[in-house]
């Protein structure tokens, strides 16, 4: 079973009907049914993406749920604690990773399940379609998570984590962050464009022939947030990891890290298909249109909050400019 035999094939009335008629070739983002009011979708989910970063409270995500979760997880308090040991290391890993499955930095990883939403009717094979891809996905994040792991082990201490600020008053770490997350911001914005059928599938060519190759490279793309990522509690495993100077435990603890990111969406997104798959799957069907409009949603809403939160927010943050923030936001 291939990823584009998950889609629905383009019905010659769905070729020729007003309004609905689409010349890009299907994909594995882009099914062949352009949805008929294209601009309010690409307008409603970009205004998504926007009000996300107006009320999104790092403090409250990263610090009430994301240290609680690790706290919990590990039997003490994280932050702080000294990583004695492999197996220790190992557990931070997995830990904080489960913690920062809600971060700013992880938000995205939702919207790449996306294409897999309803393409079963019957349980099972919603269970079946979804275990396949999921285990490319994880293996184009793994991939990249365990290079930058032996790149930080053999950089060290002269990676940009370890330096002070630079400029008015921006770390290098988060000049990093704001590059790394407004590159893969625009990727996902160009993908949920090309859901809609407005540009070109880029992985069309690729995907035709390698049908698992678009989750692998959305894998890969999950894998590069750790490049970029400033969450606290990654950064005191980033610090233990280039001190080691041990390219095997770089390239394992960073590629738990990621595992632990993708554990539960993976777990929530099995049990959305498992209780809701029924419904979901009659609903997209009756109008094979709707599975474009909600896979390009996701990745538009993912892609505006990556660029606004990342890029443009962060100016705020430096008083640079003046941005929209809720009152606990701020």
């Amino acid at each position: 079973m291939t990823q584009v035999a998950h889609r629905p094939a383009p019905s010659s009335r769905a070729a020729t009907e007003p309004g609905r008629s689409s010349s890009r070739t299907p994909s594995f983002f882009f099914n062949g049914h352009a949805p008929r009011r294209r601009v309010p979708v690409l307008l409603l989910s970009a205004l998504f993406g926007f009000a996300l970063t107006v009320v999104w409270s790092a403090q409250f995500v990263d610090k009430t749920i994301g240290d609680n979760i690790a706290d919990t997880l590990l039997g003490h308090a994280a932050k702080g604690a000294p990583i004695t040991g492999t197996l220790a290391g190992i557990a931070f890993a997995l830990a904080t990773g489960i913690a920062g499955t809600f971060t700013a930095c992880n938000v995205a990883v939702f919207s790449a399940l996306a294409p897999l939403a309803g393409t079963s009717a019957t349980r099972r094979g919603r269970m079946a379609a979804a275990l396949r891809p999921l285990g490319f996905l994880a293996a184009g994040a793994i991939t990249v998570s365990a290079l930058y792991g032996v790149l930080v082990a053999l950089v060290g201490t002269g990676m940009p984590q370890f330096q002070a600020t630079s400029g008015p008053g921006f770390a290098p770490r988060l000049v990093q962050a704001m590059v790394v997350y407004g590159v893969l911001g625009v990727v996902m914005l160009y993908l949920g464009l090309a859901s809609l059928g407005a540009v070109r599938d880029p992985l069309a060519r690729l995907g035709a022939r390698h049908p698992n190759a678009p989750m692998v490279l959305m894998g890969a793309m999950i894998g590069a947030f750790l490049i970029g990522r400033p969450f606290a509690l990654f950064r005191q495993l980033f610090m233990d990891a280039a001190e080691s100077h041990n390219v095997l435990y770089g390239a394992a603890v960073f590629s738990l890290q990621t595992l632990g990111n993708l554990v539960i969406v993976a777990v929530l997104f099995l049990l959305v298909s498992g209780l809701l798959g029924d419904r979901l799957h009659r609903w997209m069907t009756a109008k094979p249109s709707r599975a474009s409009a909600v896979t390009a949603a996701a990745f538009i809403a993912a892609g505006v909050f990556m660029i606004l939160y990342w890029d443009v927010r962060m100016l705020a943050r430096r008083d640079l400019i003046w941005y929209p923030l809720a009152p606990w936001a701020a």
